[in-house]
């Protein structure tokens, strides 16, 4: 089978960088995620993201773990990751990004 390779040689061939990347991508693919997924697909520790919200990594587990939780917390975590936090309601044939919430600072 000469030129043919699978596909865990050549990931295994990519840079960290191109690595990185293509989780990206992937990450793009999913529709839906939470937030303890986002974090691993971003290639963050929850240490990294408690350090960067000078919480203790504890309270990012539980974070991740909350059902509800306030909009400035949200979009602060995202933040902490390097994301932007948009709010959007939609309705059947439009959708309305809400301005208020990233006026937020």
């Amino acid at each position: 089978m000469a030129g043919r390779h699978s596909f865990a040689d050549l990931r295994a061939k990519m840079s960290p960088e191109a690595k990185a990347a293509a989780t990206i991508e992937e990450t793009k693919l999913d529709a839906e995620m939470d937030l303890a997924d986002l974090r691993r697909a971003m290639k963050l520790s929850q240490d990294e993201i408690a350090q960067t919200l000078q919480i203790a990594q504890g309270s990012v587990a539980k974070l991740e773990k909350r059902a509800d939780m306030y909009v400035g917390t949200l979009r602060r975590f995202i933040e902490a990751m390097g994301g932007e936090l948009d709010i959007v309601a939609r309705f059947p044939g439009y959708s309305v990004k809400i301005k208020k919430f990233s006026d937020l600072s």
